[in-house]
């Protein structure tokens, strides 16, 4: 019998990843303009830190972490977020007195049911900065959310925006949420029942339509944080409406127990059910449950798998491709010496070798579905004279004869 991938971890094959590749190199521009440096933490922690951060009362922890006993009898996890353990870093290198500013890639783990943009092994790029107050922080990391879907080409979404208030807001709003829907429990879901006894604030990121329509009525959010609060989410909303489409959401809280203060949702349309593609919101209070001390916090993270259906490739500009074609039998150590000086010349043009033999006409018709725009051929004449066939793939191009020298001339002022 076969052995076939695990469901929902799926294979990344060249054609898959050419997206990813344009992606990440575009994102890591971005970082650097940001003085955002990376940091990598491991894919295995132990279980605790996601109990204690993303809260027990989650999906996450309830039903989604992939959790075993190791040797030692101890409960370890595959990471299902990366927050949690940028911040159990810091703490364990006592540098939650320090500013960061921070950006990690990698994969994340999560048993759920997969379906289309939703994987149990997926990918997220994040981003954290440590240290900074509210204020200019969340103003900087929506810039830099605007400047991601500039630079590679989205320009259908919408940011939704909350605020959480304090510590002291979200207690007194879910004790009047939970006033609210207790006579209406049995018109619940049983997945919102269960929701208002562990954690009535995730009641308001149902999907279920009874439980919505009943909120409809219910207590808002807005009438619980302070006037400072409400004077910042509606300054924020201002400062960006001229950019993209900005909104206030109050039901949104996002799903992670760790958040205060503000969320913040990237949703495009394009990506049907799964709508959103970056998320997060601060933190302050998240180094003092995992034992740190206090350090104010706030990040976001983008699904890579989601982000990249949304790359708009058409105006990229492809890296330029010359075909290496050796026509013959023969294989002579000149004919990679060229190869090699060529790539030394510009490495920015990607030399593709054709390292199987086969007639001058095949290897062209390969160099031409390769989207060559040149080829380069050797053939026993041309190798004993130390000369190439330099060929414009383009139609109507036309091939000259070169010399060596003359080559590596050409080759580095493509």
């Amino acid at each position: 019998m076969k052995i076939q991938s695990l469901r929902g971890m799926p294979d990344l094959f060249p054609e898959d990843l050419e997206r990813w590749h344009i992606f990440e190199s575009k994102l890591s521009k971005i970082f650097h303009s940001f003085d955002t440096h990376e940091i990598r933490t491991p894919l295995l922690e132990s279980s605790e830190l996601f109990s204690r951060s993303v809260g027990n009362s989650s999906d996450i922890v309830n039903k989604e972490l992939y959790s075993f006993l190791d040797r030692n009898e101890e409960s370890i996890s595959l990471r299902p977020e990366g927050s949690a353990s940028v911040i159990r870093a810091i703490i364990q290198k006592k540098q939650e007195q320090e500013k960061h500013k921070f950006w990690y890639q990698g994969p994340m783990f999560r048993y759920e049911r997969p379906q289309k943009g939703r994987f149990r092994q997926f990918h997220q790029v994040g981003v954290e900065y440590l240290g900074f107050e509210e204020g200019i922080a969340e103003y900087e990391l929506l810039s830099m959310v605007l400047q991601i879907n500039k630079l590679i080409g989205i320009s259908d979404y919408t940011i939704k925006i909350n605020h959480l208030g304090d510590r002291d807001a979200k207690k007194i709003f879910c004790d009047s949420l939970v006033t609210f829907l207790k006579p209406h429990i049995n018109e619940l879901h049983v997945k919102d029942q269960a929701r208002l006894k562990s954690n009535p604030l995730r009641v308001l990121d149902s999907k279920e339509k009874p439980t919505q329509e009943l909120l409809k009525e219910g207590p808002k959010f807005q009438d619980f944080i302070s006037d400072d609060s409400k004077i910042f989410l509606q300054n924020l909303v201002d400062a960006f409406s001229n950019h993209c489409d900005i909104q206030i959401d109050q039901s949104l809280v996002r799903g992670l127990d760790y958040y205060t203060g503000i969320v913040f949702e990237t949703v495009s349309q394009n990506l049907g059910a799964q709508d959103a593609f970056l998320g997060g919101g601060r933190y302050d209070n998240l180094s003092r449950h995992l034992g740190g001390k206090d350090m104010h916090a706030i990040g976001f993270a983008i699904g890579v798998e989601r982000i990249i259906e949304l790359l708009n490739i058409e105006n990229i500009k492809q890296p330029l491709k010359v075909g290496f074609i050796i026509a013959g039998e023969q294989i002579d150590k000149k004919t990679y010496k060229i190869a090699d000086d060529l790539r030394s010349a510009n490495n920015s043009i990607i030399l593709d070798s054709f390292l199987s033999e086969g007639s001058l006409k095949s290897q062209l018709r390969r160099a031409n579905k390769n989207n060559c725009s040149y080829a380069i051929i050797i053939g026993k004449e041309e190798l004993k004279n130390d000369q190439v066939i330099w060929k414009d793939l383009s139609e109507g191009g036309e091939q000259s004869l070169l010399t060596s020298k003359e080559v590596i001339d050409k080759y580095t002022n493509l």
